[in-house]
């Protein structure tokens, strides 16, 4: 159950990306991945594009290549990749164009009750090939790639598009394959702009804990945090530390003296941008109320956290009884957002709002209950 060993071509001279295209676009499927840095920078930074379709196996050197001619590609045939988030934002960034239509075999395989499965265990699955692990930790920048690290990365695309079919036949015997297409669809839809700076301290491990104006100068500082980062490509946590941005959201220093002896703050780290952090947390201090933006969890869940609990306990075991993935089914933020009475929430919509949003209503406005059976949740209509 060794690796495959297709043969693959590498590509580096423009003049084979235009042949490459030509072959591309007349396939009906082709397989995608991406291998990518981003552990020093702010975006991610592309490395290597690996390519599968009925004719054969490409791997593409984006630190040589133009990638924008594969736009026509990505715009005409489904494109089949696993975890696909990242690979999106990436491709759309390198090509000028995301997917048109999208197969995610990672979120097709929920829908047959697997939970975020990899790419390797799916392939030991369903196409009885092993897939190595020696190159994972590789660094894709460098060159030139060895013969192991480029034939790890054709194995990564080299069974997607058997995936694809094998997936697809499952699903359609469960009457389920419309549901995964449109779930893929929505990945699609997702926004993929940077992070919104004024939102970006709801990632503090510890902003849950704060409390009053704390909240106001996390806000504001982990905000000039994030545009920092951006500007200079750099990951957050190199311009401020989560531990010292929670620590300045708790002391509110406004004058240079004060940060001292602030833990977690390096201040060779501030450079010369500790005028700019102040004004940051004085600009907290006189935040206005309206302007304070809260975690949704945080604005909806209050009042309703009993009912919020039943309902995802039940969704949890909804998607044990019918072999769905329950983190597709509905997360605690989706149960949150539909009871709030969001006409967007994904249980308001599609085939969501009969299999789980109307028994959800149910539950919460007292027309049903949960009952344990002594092995399994039920939910059980109320007598009258």
């Amino acid at each position: 159950m060794g690796p495959t060993n297709q043969p693959f071509r590498w590509i580096d001279q423009q003049s084979d990306v235009d042949e490459l295209v030509s072959e591309l676009t007349a396939s009906d499927a082709v397989g995608w991945d991406t291998e990518f840095h981003r552990e020093r920078s702010y975006y991610p930074h592309l490395a290597l594009v690996q390519v599968a379709w009925p004719g054969g196996i490409a791997l593409l050197d984006p630190l040589t290549l133009d990638l924008t001619p594969l736009a026509g590609v990505l715009a005409g045939a489904v494109s089949v990749l696993h975890a696909s988030d990242q690979d999106i934002t990436i491709l759309e960034r390198a090509c000028g164009e995301a997917p048109a239509v999208l197969f995610d075999t990672q979120v097709a395989a929920g829908f047959l009750g697997m939970s975020s499965p990899s790419l390797a265990s799916l392939v030991e699955r369903f196409v009885g090939v092993r897939l190595p692990k020696g190159h994972r930790l590789a660094d894709w920048s460098h060159r030139p790639l060895s013969e192991g690290e480029m034939r790890y990365a054709a194995d990564d695309v080299a069974h997607l598009l058997q995936l694809h079919s094998v997936l697809t036949s499952r699903l359609e015997e469960k009457g389920r394959l419309a549901w995964a297409l449109a779930e893929c669809q929505m990945l699609l839809q997702r926004d993929r702009s940077t992070q919104d700076p004024d939102t970006a301290w709801w990632r503090m491990k510890d902003s849950r804990a704060l409390r009053g104006d704390s909240r106001a100068v996390a806000q504001t500082v982990a905000a000039w945090r994030e545009r920092r980062a951006e500007r200079l490509d750099i990951p957050p946590r190199f311009v401020l530390s989560d531990m010292a941005l929670t620590n300045i959201a708790q002391r509110k220093p406004t004058k240079a003296a004060d940060l001292d002896g602030i833990r977690g703050l390096d201040r060779r780290q501030i450079g010369g941008a500790s005028a700019e952090l102040l004004e940051a947390v004085r600009a907290g201090l006189n935040l206005s109320a309206d302007a304070l933006r809260l975690p949704a969890l945080d604005e909806g869940e209050r009042g309703q956290r009993a009912g919020v609990t039943l309902a995802s306990a039940w969704v949890a075991q909804l998607g044990r009884d019918i072999g769905i993935d329950p983190a597709i089914l509905a997360t605690r933020a989706d149960v949150v957002g539909f009871l709030r009475g969001s006409s967007s929430s994904r249980l308001a919509n599609g085939w969501r709002a009969e299999l789980v949003g109307e028994p959800v209503r149910r539950l919460v406005s007292g027309e049903a209950a949960l009952a344990f059976d002594g092995d399994n949740l039920v939910l059980e209509d109320r007598a009258k």
